[in-house]
């Protein structure tokens, strides 16, 4: 059997995978927050027939061996945490993170996750809380008769109460980094989950220990380049057809040997 039948259905699988990928990111372009995922792959296993070094005749060896890969397969898929464009909003619960860093949140269950996404809302009780209603840690509560919020870039919070003069502070956020957010687990709805690969949290306040400063009446955009994913497409999309083509080859080459006649 022609080795290249498997070898470039392998390639197929890989690239279909690759456009699961890319599609993803280009699903996500308007999502806040989010950090786009490349895809990275490996070769396989090859067969060797004759090692490099092997003696021959008289005591030489071969300069080089003789050996033909089997194909490929997704290795790893890597998010690309750099800042994405900041979207000045009019709304006063808006932030967004400059630089390193992630928001705190508590999940239902007792865990925590942490997000980008800083399009936070106000719930019954007062608590700022992500659009999936789960609550930023720690947690800030909003006076009642709050008219005006004010978030410093430090995390403070403060408020304008209604009939008084000033202002009053009311909390403070911290935000939370990892030395490796690529090893950070996608949960869905704009939320991490902490893994051994990613390290422990290192909370802290905004602006210290290498930790962002927060923005407020502002969004991260997506950093995903539209251009960069279709380039990406386009070279998935030739390379599945050319593994495509190189089973017809193969298909065709096993036709000829299939017809041949004493």
């Amino acid at each position: 059997m022609i080795r290249a039948l498997h070898t470039a259905a392998t390639g197929m699988v890989s690239q279909q995978f690759n456009i699961d990928v890319i599609s993803a990111n280009l699903a996500n372009v308007n999502t806040h927050g989010f950090k786009t995922v490349r895809a990275d792959f490996e070769d396989l296993i090859y067969q060797t027939m004759r090692p490099a070094g092997a003696s021959v005749a008289n005591g030489a060896q071969v300069p080089t061996g003789l050996q033909v890969g089997l194909g490929s397969r997704p290795a790893a898929t890597y998010g690309i945490f750099t800042s994405g464009a900041l979207q000045t909003t009019s709304n006063p619960l808006d932030m967004a993170i400059e630089g390193d860093g992630f928001f705190k949140v508590l999940l239902p269950e007792g865990g925590f996750a942490y997000t980008r996404d800083g399009g936070f809302k106000m719930d019954s009780q007062g608590r700022l809380v992500t659009g999936s209603g789960y609550p930023l840690e720690p947690e800030v509560l909003i006076p009642p008769d709050m008219q005006d919020i004010l978030i410093g870039r430090d995390g403070t919070v403060s408020v304008r109460r209604g009939g008084v003069e000033g202002v009053e502070e009311i909390g403070t956020l911290t935000l939370t980094r990892f030395v490796n957010p690529a090893g950070l687990n996608r949960v869905g709805q704009n939320l991490y989950r902490a893994t051994p690969a990613s390290g422990e949290p290192v909370e802290g306040t905004p602006g210290t220990n290498g930790i962002g400063q927060i923005t407020n009446n502002s969004l991260e955009a997506s950093n995903v380049q539209i251009v960069d994913e279709m380039v990406r497409l386009i070279m998935a999309q030739r390379a599945y057809e050319i593994n495509s083509r190189a089973i017809q080859t193969a298909d065709e080459m096993l036709s000829i040997a299939k017809d041949l006649k004493r």
